[in-house]
């Protein structure tokens, strides 16, 4: 019998742990929800959520340490996923209402407001994979996922200039204008979408992620 994953959903104050972790569940992960350090730090897999504000979760993240447990994690090669608001803190900076917040920067770029003529993004959307992703194996190029969001990232502007380091695997989703709905770059997998809400797709996405612990 294949021993299941280790996950901690790490529960900072912003997000919906109590959702991800039924989603992780029922996909053969054993969750906790947690913000231990050293629990966080020793599970097979990482998943920080995010709900609200991005200076918000910034200030929440950093008042349990998640900042430093992403980062160290990151550091040994230990996988971390971020959900929505989980997703955008880890670019360079978020500017929410004229105010420029900085992220944990493991990514270059700028979360700033959404260019559309409904705002909130709200609903099912499909999205754009590369045709290598892992994270969307075994998913029609017309599934849709569930959006719940004002801001993205517009641009991607990581450059790889070592050839022995792989691009990360960018995709994207369309609102009015196009933005990064998903990367997959080494430990760090993100979605701007929120796979726990997302049905059988979503479910497919998780366990894709679990194989990967």
């Amino acid at each position: 019998m294949t021993e299941r994953k280790k996950v901690v959903v790490f529960d900072y104050g912003f997000g919906n742990v109590r959702s991800a972790e039924r989603a992780l569940a029922r996909v053969g992960a054993d969750v906790e929800i947690t913000r231990d350090f050293d629990t966080a730090m020793n599970a097979d897999g990482l998943l920080v959520p995010g709900v609200g504000a991005f200076s918000a979760c910034m200030d929440g993240l950093k008042e349990a340490r998640g900042h430093w447990i992403v980062d160290r994690r990151l550091s040994g090669g230990r996988p971390v996923m971020g959900i929505c608001v989980g997703m955008q803190i880890l670019f360079a900076h978020g500017i929410e209402h004229g105010v420029e917040t900085d992220g944990l920067d493991e990514w270059p770029g700028t979360v700033a407001p959404l260019k559309a003529p409904i705002v909130p993004h709200m609903g099912w959307n499909t999205v754009k994979a590369p045709e290598d992703s892992e994270l969307f194996a075994g998913l029609d190029a017309d599934a849709r996922y569930y959006f719940v969001h004002s801001y993205a990232v517009h641009e991607w502007s990581l450059e790889i200039t070592n050839p022995a380091m792989r691009a990360p695997k960018v995709t994207w989703a369309t609102h009015g204008e196009p933005f990064v709905a998903a990367v997959e770059n080494g430990a760090l997998w993100a979605t701007q979408f929120h796979p726990e809400k997302s049905g059988d797709a979503g479910a497919q996405l998780l366990t894709n992620w679990i194989g990967t612990l």
